[in-house]
């Protein structure tokens, strides 16, 4: 072994062993590796700069940008009103084909974050029992496209990087959907060995909002309980204003009419939820569509002390609208626009465009203004326009009339000239880990490759499964990524796998399809551990589950999608 196959396979080590063993974030490592292959002139600067530019690294970015608009649209809600209808078979069985189609046209882990609130808020079944089956099933469905997860792109922008025609966007579909239909067959019994979880009472709702009946609402002349108030997760209806008059507390069988105030307590999430129940008109509704929701406090100097939303004229003086209040855990009554504002409040306002150049009167009013991981949804017909954008997009691509990076490119800027999306999301919401660990994982990977060590590397397996054969090799390749995954994360996996898998189908003189296609499939492959993927890491403490609840439902889940993309790998990629 030459002292550069010894530097790169030194680096190699250390990358896994700190991914294992420690806590170091995966882009650092893989920075770190990039950068001392540099500076002892194992690489050069225009190879490594090509490298942050990579065609399919632009592509991911822009799609996980994109995604942001599509959060806001109506689809999410559509498919979270989904969730009150039916057994929990059905509803696992609705919410991982809709999930799963969603995820082969977007970025997965958007559709996870945008689809945790809608399960979070459904009203029939426990959250604990749905969140596992919403993860995997957004890996499953990453699968059917090629821009389906990140991983996918990754492995793309290698195969680019070898020398090799791209992979075509429908290239995984047919394994994909074969893993998909059953996956989810599986799925369904066994989510009911998942725990089921309580809610948070009441008390630890704390934020107070409030909403208007309108007369043509289908609320009305319904009780509460008919109507599925009742039934709101972290969502509760405290109090029901009717001609000057408070209804306290209020009773299941209270009928609701035109014009009455309903008053809950809930949690930032609680927002969206009641923007979603068709016929309540939130505080502030005129000014919602899309923004990003903002948390602030009130300081202890602040002029608006003492005095309600409207008499300080709060939405004229700060170009911002008030769609929530919290103090600590103090129950507040009343209308939202006659509480009197004291010094601590938590208010969650939904800003204009004005609303950030107004720094000088921000400071002094407000002791903290921070952006929330949430946003008011687009009306219907903005919803409309955003999905059609993004459709043509798609399609465009598809038929060779415009390549999709140039279509993302465009509908990006045109969302941002729209004000759908604002540049402080662009900048809140930039992958700069994801394009880290991509540029410096394609550097390791030319590394590993020049240097001789992959070759080397394949070597050692076909030595290890001799007398297996091709297929024998194939195997080894796919377990190796899934292992790697399961260990440290699938996009770290796709980056250490690849160069040993293609120098592996080289020695064999086979085409090295199949083995690409087992690193896709294998990097994918995270259903036993929260850490592997980051769509479980999201539902882990959402769902308030411990480690054995992957292990008993991911484990068969893993074995059955192995056994399926093995079987099929030869049989659609022949060697």
């Amino acid at each position: 072994m030459g002292w550069e196959q010894g530097m790169v396979f030194a680096m190699l080590l250390v990358i896994i062993s700190c991914l294992l063993l420690t806590r170091i974030k995966p882009a650092f490592l893989f920075a770190g590796a990039a950068f001392i292959g540099f500076q002892l002139g194992l690489i050069d600067l225009p190879t490594l700069a090509g490298n942050f530019t990579n065609s399919s690294l632009l592509t991911l970015v822009l799609l996980i940008l994109v995604s942001i608009a599509l959060e806001k649209t109506r689809l999410v809600s559509w498919v979270g009103r989904q969730l009150s209808q039916g057994g929990q078979s059905t509803v696992v069985a609705k919410l991982g084909l809709s999930t799963a189609f969603l995820s082969s046209f977007t970025n997965n882990t958007a559709v996870v974050v945008s689809l945790i609130g809608a399960i979070k808020r459904n009203q029939r079944h426990a959250p604990s029992r749905l969140l596992i089956p919403l993860s995997y099933t957004a890996i499953l469905g990453g699968t059917l496209t090629l821009i389906g997860t990140s991983t996918n792109l990754i492995v793309n922008s290698f195969v680019e990087d070898a020398g090799l025609p791209s992979l075509g966007f429908f290239a995984p579909t047919a394994i994909g959907v074969a893993v998909l239909v059953v996956g989810l067959v599986i799925l369904i019994p066994l989510s009911y060995l998942l725990p089921v979880h309580e809610e948070q009472g009441q008390d630890d709702l704390p934020y107070f909002l409030e909403a208007k009946i309108k007369a043509d609402s289908p609320l009305v002349g319904k009780t509460v309980a008919e109507n599925g108030l009742r039934a709101l997760r972290r969502l509760f209806l405290a109090e029901i204003l009717r001609d000057g008059k408070t209804l306290a507390p209020v009773c299941p069988d209270t009928r609701l009419q035109a014009g009455d105030t309903l008053l809950f307590c809930g949690d930032v999430e609680s927002v969206t939820t009641l923007q979603e129940i068709s016929g309540l008109q939130l505080f502030g509704q005129h000014h919602l569509n899309g923004q990003s929701m903002l948390e602030v406090i009130v300081s202890q100097s602040a002029g608006i002390c003492g005095k309600t939303l409207k008499s300080a004229e709060f939405r004229e003086k700060f170009d911002a609208v008030v769609v929530a209040i919290r103090r600590g855990h103090e129950r507040l009554a009343g209308g939202l626009g006659n509480i009197e504002l004291r010094a601590g409040d938590t208010l969650v306002v939904v800003p204009g465009k004005t609303f950030h150049e107004k720094q000088r009167l921000l400071n002094r009013e407000f002791v903290l203004v921070s952006g929330l991981d949430s946003s008011a949804k687009l009306d219907g017909k903005k919803s409309a326009a955003v999905l059609f954008g993004f459709a043509a997009v798609i399609l465009a691509s598809l038929f060779d009339l415009l390549p999709i990076i140039k279509g993302l490119a465009a509908y990006l800027v045109m969302l941002v000239v729209s004000g759908v999306i604002s540049f402080a999301e662009l900048r809140r919401r930039f992958p700069v880990d994801i394009v880290v660990i991509v540029g410096s994982a394609l550097s390791l990977a030319q590394l590993m490759l020049s240097s001789g060590l992959s070759e080397s590397m394949g070597n050692v397996l076909m030595s290890a499964f001799n007398g297996w054969g091709i297929y024998g090799g194939l195997i080894a390749v796919y377990f190796m990524t899934l292992v790697l995954t399961e260990l440290v994360t699938n996009n770290a996996a796709a980056a250490l796998a690849f160069p040993i898998a293609y120098s592996l189908a080289l020695s064999y003189g086979v085409d090295p399809m199949p083995f690409i296609m087992a690193i896709l499939f294998g990097a994918s492959a995270s259903f036993i551990s929260p850490y592997g993927y980051q769509t479980n890491l999201l539902v882990y403490t959402v769902g308030n589950y411990r480690l054995k609840d992957y292990f008993r439902v991911g484990l068969p889940v893993s074995c059955v999608y192995s056994v399926v993309v093995l079987a099929l790998i030869p049989r659609l990629f022949p060697f």
